[in-house]
């Protein structure tokens, strides 16, 4: 039988960069062959990564390899209430930093995190734990022995179920909807969100004259706005963004994601890590599901590379500095994300009135601007 020391289970960007920032172990890496060659046109789907994972991808390198001209940096969010008064500012210059965040393609980020890795498509069976370490069993292959197996196999994950941790999971009864879109107006890298009483509409920058949009709708909202033609469509979403970026025209099929919350109940188990949305799903309001996986693997990779020379990677207190370590943002991030769920969707007109003056508050305090800032360039 095969042994290795760690098998990461699952090919997106967590599992990947796990991969990579384990180099110098035995890793099995149990993956599907990743997509085809990129096509002409940006992705429906894109991720705003922070600096501190941007900085996690360079050391890896990873993000030199990324096309430059398909990176978009965000300079500036604008995030408004449901009252057009109400708004916050967020501004790269005055924090001093050159850019809050990137936008980068799903499929590019995949690519370049996929390229030179061996990755076996199995598909996973049975999952055997021992004090002596964890044997995986394939319905199309022998089984192989690891010392540690992390699931990074996304919400429904086979880890997190054979493993036997119980995750909490509520259906928020909305769907994101994403496209790009051509503009009229310059973008100029301001990344714009507005809390529509329930709804959430982000347009993200795209390199050029382009944006990426992010609507967050009542599944029955959403697969009406799904089936629109290209010009309603666009003209929809002009109006949800009152025309801040002028006429804009469909540049990619809109597609659409039900949303919905998970977090499990423990990150680790005997043997056994969870990374990325395995672990925990939030609403993408905020824009921070894959930098909060990206900084599980940041954390595990770290505590497992300097553990102390008799501990091996499975090493149940080993697992327990992880789920400790990560325990605080992850229930933080939770938090502030299911509580805008909440605070944006109430219909109450007083809670309405509160939220606009919260938005309209913060924006005056450069200080807790600058602590909610930090937390999300991480």
């Amino acid at each position: 039988m095969a042994a290795f020391d760690v098998a990461v289970i699952g090919g997106g960007p967590v599992g990947a960069s796990l991969v990579r920032a384990l180099e110098g172990l035995a890793i099995a890496f149990i993956a599907p062959a990743p997509d085809a060659a990129p096509t002409a046109g940006f992705d429906a789907r894109v991720y705003a990564l922070s600096p501190g994972n941007v900085e996690f991808l360079r050391r890896l390198g990873v993000w030199h390899a990324l096309p430059a001209e398909r990176l978009a940096p965000v300079h500036a969010m604008r995030i408004f209430g449901d009252d057009a008064r109400a708004r916050l500012e967020f501004d790269a210059y005055q924090a001093g930093v050159p850019e809050l965040a990137w936008i980068v393609e799903d499929s590019a980020l995949q690519r370049a995190l996929r390229s030179g890795l061996s990755g076996m498509a199995h598909r996973c069976q049975q999952l055997e734990i021992s004090d002596e370490g964890a044997v995986l069993s394939f319905a199309d292959a022998a089984p192989i022995s690891a010392k540690l197996v992390v699931g990074a196999d996304g919400a429904h994950s086979f880890v997190r179920r054979a493993a036997g941790i119980d995750a909490a999971e509520r259906d928020y009864q909305q769907a994101a909807i994403v496209a790009n879109f051509r503009c009229d107006k310059p973008h100029r890298n301001i990344a714009y969100q507005w809390f529509q009483g329930g709804p959430v509409l982000a347009l993200l920058p795209l390199p050029g004259d382009q944006v990426s949009m992010v609507w967050s709708l009542p599944a029955a909202e959403a697969q009406r706005i799904a089936a629109l033609p290209p010009d309603a469509l666009a003209a929809e979403v002009r109006e949800a963004s009152h025309g801040v970026l002028g006429a804009l025209v469909l540049a990619s099929a809109a597609r659409s994601f039900p949303l919905r919350r998970l977090a499990a109940r423990r990150l680790v188990a005997p043997r056994v890590a969870l990374v990325g949305d395995a672990a925990h799903v939030i609403h993408p309001l905020a824009g921070q599901g894959l930098n909060l996986g990206l900084q599980d693997a940041r954390e595990l990779a770290q505590i497992i590379t300097h553990r102390e020379p008799q501990r091996d990677p499975g090493d149940y207190r080993l697992l327990r500095r992880y789920e400790r370590r990560r325990a605080e943002p992850i229930l933080a991030m939770d938090t502030v994300v299911s509580g805008l769920h909440a605070l944006y969707g109430a219909r109450n007109g007083l809670v309405g009135r509160v939220r606009n003056a919260g938005l309209n508050l913060t924006d005056r305090l450069p200080v807790l601007k600058n602590i909610l800032m930090r937390q999300a360039m991480d």
